[in-house]
This record gives C-alpha cells, structure tokens and sequence, in this order.
C-alpha cells in the first residue's frame, strides 16, 4: 500500500552553536491534517526545531521540505508566505494595539497592494483591507470566541487571553501548518482546557495541521495523533501516544519519576 508524502519533512538536521550541539540528527515527519506533538526535557532541542524549520536557523547539515518544496535556505518570511504560521513560546504581541489590530497583522503577508496604494489606502490596498478585516471578525475571532475584547488593548488582558490573540494572529495568516510553541504555558486549567479544545478543533472541523511543542503531557497524550520525543537534541522515539508513552527512553529521559510514581501504585 503507498504512503502518503508528508506535508513537512525534516531530514537528518544538525544545528549546532560552536561546541553545543542543538539537533543531531533528527529527522521527523508531519502528516497533513494530524497532530503531531514535539516533546521532551528543558534543552531537548525542541524550539531550536522549531527554529530551523520557520527559517531562524539554518542547520549546517540535513534538508527541511515543505509540502513538496525543500525550503532549506528559504528565508523566514517566505517561508511564512508559504504557509508556515507559528506562536512562541513567550507571547509575542504588540501591546500597544488592540486585539483586532494584532489579529490583522497576521493577514497582511498575503496582500497584494503596491506600497503607494497602501499608504493612501485607496483602491485595491481599501478592498483588501477590509475584506480581512470582515475574514478575521467571522472566521478567527467567532471561532475563538473573543469577540467580547476585539477593541481592548492586548496589554490589559490576561496572559491566557494573549496567548489565544497570538493563536488568533497565526490563523489569519491561513497557514497549510500551524506550529504552536508551549500553548498552554502558564495558563491554569481552565484555559488549559479551552486551548485544547480550539487546537482540536482546528484540526478536526477544518482539517488543519498542527505541529506543537508542550510541557502538558496529559494535553499532550489526548489531543495528539503523533509524539516525537528529543532528549540531549537526538530524537529517541516517535510514534503514537500509546507507544511513546511506555517508551522505556521516554519514561527515563522525560516522564522519569512521576510515570514511575504513577505505576507504583500506593506505598
């Protein structure tokens, strides 16, 4: 039986910083429309991954292909262009503007206007304008249900509601794979949940592909349909949730005490 292509590829990376050697090796594949989750320890290599497939590295051995292309010394910004969205790890906002202005800045790599038009914002740069405005009020901010803060500064709002705002920014960019580093860091359970919730539903009510880095190992094992664990910048396991769980690798390198505490049972 074929196989598919995978939507992302990374194939045989090494990046390393003088004698720190970020990534040795790792190669990993993302299926188009599943979940595919990047964990391991503090100073794994997970966001140096992260880093060398949206173009802010540059491994010095092994190819990134994206959907068919090898984007290896793509710029960033191309590579976005191209439909590589992400978050970061701690929140990336413009504080001084409004939820809805920061939710639009996402949309603009895909406008077409010239500069002069833009700056009298007259003609083509008008109508595209307000066409992703209208996109990101019904398509983004319904679905992220934060209609009721469109108009608020992002510096007055809660941590996990900037969190949801940078969410929101990477999807008006209609990225074909959105890489979502830490999501639900810092947040408390509640918005935990939320935050699950829309990365589900993301990928199960519009077929979105996701590639994201967590901490939340229970996030983790129950929205995921694929795990790829980093240890020391060596990928020591890849597979379903099931199978990476009882990894004896994975439980020694990452889950450690607290999945042996967990299967001990009672003193």
């Amino acid at each position: 039986m074929a196989t598919l292509e995978p939507l992302l590829s990374v194939q045989d990376a090494h990046l390393h910083f003088g004698g720190i050697r970020a990534l040795s090796g790792v190669s990993l594949e993302v299926q188009a429309g599943q979940i595919t989750a990047v964990i391991g320890p503090n100073g794994a290599g997970k966001t140096s991954l992260f880093n060398a497939i949206s173009g802010f590295y540059k491994p010095q051995q092994g190819r990134i292909v994206f959907d068919g292309q090898d984007i290896s010394q793509t710029r960033p910004n191309v590579r976005a262009a191209m439909g590589l969205a992400r978050t970061f790890q701690n929140v990336a906002l413009f504080r001084g503007l409004t939820v809805l202005d920061n939710i639009k800045l996402g949309g603009h790599n895909r406008m077409r206007a010239n500069t002069l038009q833009a700056m009298a914002y007259w003609g083509k740069s008008r109508r595209e304008e307000m066409m992703l405005r209208e996109e990101v009020e019904h398509d983004v901010i319904d679905f992220l249900e934060i209609d009721h803060i469109r108009h608020q500064s992002v510096a007055s709002l809660s941590y996990g509601l900037q969190k949801r705002v940078e969410l929101a920014r990477a999807l008006a960019m209609r990225p074909k794979i959105l890489m979502l580093d830490e999501p639900v860091a810092g947040m408390n359970r509640e918005e935990t949940e939320d935050m699950a919730r829309f990365i589900l539903d993301l990928q199960e009510e519009r077929g979105m592909t996701i590639l994201l880095i967590e901490h939340d190992m229970g996030m983790v094992m129950d929205i995921s349909n694929h795990v790829a664990v980093l240890n020391f910048g060596q990928l020591i396991a890849s597979g379903s949730p099931q199978a990476v769980r009882s990894h004896p690798d994975v439980i020694e390198a990452y889950l450690g005490s607290r999945e042996r505490r967990a299967t001990a049972g009672p003193n």
